[in-house]
């Protein structure tokens, strides 16, 4: 990080993650989860389904609680199977926005992140936020050389915040396993863990923001802002601010116009994907905006993940098994990413769920991503695979496929709110029609290298 002459910067404060911080989240969290935990765990003794009612209890109590809570249950409400789907449905209505921080924090907090006098590196600095969110608030601020940027701060108390609330989403999990086995959510847990505790490292951000510049680079209708180096910390972020308007008031848009958006939603997601092992784990509506000329700017990048190349060659290599029926390398696909406790009947369950997936692929033809025009059948055949692997003595699905299957369902909802109708077909055989695994290893080692991030 560089430093601006004549500034010093101050000492790193105390961690946040402070034993009393943490004890006074678990006794506010703890209340909430427990009433539910002994719901749960109750059902599973007397046999009885959950109910809808306990789930829609479970969403008003949270409500009241902000912070990594929020963030988190927002998450677990897009991964299939990591909850009972009437707790899914309740949790994904959540808003995730914590209450902002107050005036003479903001200047405290700035100056605790940039030193005595940092004012004056700024033209101007309002201490209302522009934005809040979970672990944060963004502050639209102009530089002293003219530039607008959005300053990300995080709130106080936010690592202990985490840790507390993982503890409880711990807890959660292992009622869950007990209630319903069709899904070891163990390594669930364990992806959202490490997603979370690096969401929390603006450090971290950067550097992604930096591989996504460079990911993307090619496509002149995505953009990603520039971070501002020597006005970044470990809980500051500073990067160029991009204008533009919600995805979602786009939805009058024309045909033509929605099309030409949804594929460069697409592009933005796969092109670093297929040619570098990365996908963006959160495509939340509030993570881009849209450019009157339909351009789109990306905006957060906490929340991003690296994959083996070889489990990029098995997203492809199922692909083309769904699409010759070659029963073995589909079997070779899923045993290439980690999953566990597969016999004949859970692999025929898991290609019934797969040819959903990629059926959209399939055709070589304009079609909506849903052809039902909603989510309805997706959520049926869900249940019925769900129903299907309990039945079957359950599956452990590996890590990588949570934000995998989080950012291709997360697409598939922008897509039918768009109406789009595209050949995804050829979308799709456009990134992979040459893939080599070598090669894409050879590039996702020196970019992620240049960008001073750990090969996965």
């Amino acid at each position: 990080m560089t430093k601006q002459p004549g500034s010093a910067r101050p000492r790193e404060p105390r961690s946040e993650n402070s034993f009393g911080s943490r004890v006074r989240r678990y006794a506010q969290v703890g209340g909430t989860v427990g009433v539910q935990a002994a719901r749960m765990a109750g059902a599973r003794l007397l046999g009885r389904k959950l109910d809808a009612g306990h789930a829609s209890e479970l969403r008003e109590a949270l409500g009241g609680l902000k912070g990594p809570l929020m963030k988190v249950a927002q998450l677990m409400a897009t991964i299939p199977d990591a909850l009972p789907a009437e707790y899914a449905a309740e949790l994904a209505q959540l808003q995730s926005n914590a209450p902002p921080m107050g005036k003479p924090f903001v200047r405290r907090r700035m100056q605790t992140e940039l030193g005595p006098g940092w004012e004056k590196r700024f033209k101007s600095f309002p201490l209302e936020a522009a934005a809040a969110a979970s672990l944060g608030q963004v502050h639209k601020a102009v530089l002293a050389d003219g530039r607008t940027v959005a300053c990300k701060l995080q709130y106080p108390n936010i690592e202990a915040a985490v840790e507390a609330d993982l503890a409880q989403l711990r807890l959660i999990f292992a009622l869950y396993r007990r209630y319903d086995a069709a899904i070891d959510t163990s390594r669930i847990y364990e992806e959202i863990s490490a997603r979370l505790r690096e969401e929390l490292d603006y450090t971290l951000e950067a550097r992604h923001l930096g591989l996504y510049r460079e990911m993307l680079a090619g496509e002149r209708h995505i953009h990603v802002p520039q971070v501002v180096p020597e006005l970044s910390t470990r809980r500051l972020i500073t990067m160029e601010w991009l204008d533009g308007r919600p995805l979602l008031e786009f939805k009058a848009a024309s045909q033509e116009e929605r099309n030409e958006l949804a594929l460069r939603m697409f592009r933005a997601w796969y092109v670093p994907f297929y040619n570098y092992g990365v996908i963006h784990g959160d495509p939340h509506l509030g993570n881009y905006t849209v450019r009157d000329d339909l351009d789109l700017n990306l905006l957060d990048f906490g929340c991003i993940r690296v994959f083996k190349p070889s489990f990029v060659k098995g997203v492809i290599d199922l692909y083309w098994a769904l699409a010759q029926g070659d029963r073995s390398r589909a079997v070779a696909a899923y045993e290439s990413w980690g999953f566990e406790r597969l016999n004949d009947t859970t692999v025929d369950i898991l290609n019934e769920w797969a040819s959903y997936l990629y059926g959209p692929l399939m055709e070589d033809r304009p079609r909506l991503i849903e052809e039902t025009r909603s989510s309805r059948e997706g959520r049926k055949l869900a249940e019925r695979v769900h129903q299907r692997l309990r039945e079957a003595g359950g599956v452990t699905p590996p890590r990588e496929f949570v934000f995998m299957d989080r950012a291709a369902i997360g697409l598939g909802a922008v897509f039918l709110h768009l109406s789009a109708e595209i050949n995804w077909y050829r979308l799709f055989m456009d990134l992979i029609r040459d893939f080599d695994v070598k090669e894409l290893e050879r590039r996702q080692t020196e970019a992620l290298t240049r960008h001073g991030l750990p090969l996965p």
